[in-house]
């Protein structure tokens, strides 16, 4: 099983930049379907992107494409959510998730860090 541990989250001006890590912890991200989840108050938890562990593709939610990145450090068992052009909208907690199967991203994946807060303030 992979233990994730989340890092990185804060408080940010409108515009600035964020970049979340997430580290696996006994384990690699090899062949895992890895994700970015937020979750706002008084909202559903929402996939922000998924990276393939298949062939590399990467899927991102229409309200951060262009603005938000995510990368692996295989080196490090390290995956991060370099998050640019922040908004208010954009405050949340957000998680990174792991699963077993390659090409599924979904709110039942398998693994999860325990969840960093990101506030925009305007």
């Amino acid at each position: 099983d992979v233990q994730l541990q989340a890092s990185g989250g804060g408080l940010v001006q409108v515009g600035g930049s964020l970049r979340l890590s997430c580290t696996a912890i006994g384990s690699t991200f090899d062949d895992y379907a890895i994700a970015w989840f937020r979750q706002a108050p008084g909202k559903e938890r929402a996939l922000v992107s998924c990276l393939s562990g298949r062939d590399g593709s990467s899927f991102y939610a229409d309200s951060v494409k262009g603005r938000f990145t995510t990368s692996t450090d295989n080196a490090k068992n390290t995956m991060y959510l370099q998050m640019n052009s922040l908004k208010p909208e954009d405050t949340a907690i957000y998680y990174c998730a792991a699963g077993k199967i390659p090409t599924y991203c979904n709110t039942d994946l398998a693994f999860w860090g325990q969840g960093t807060q990101v506030t925009v303030s305007s």
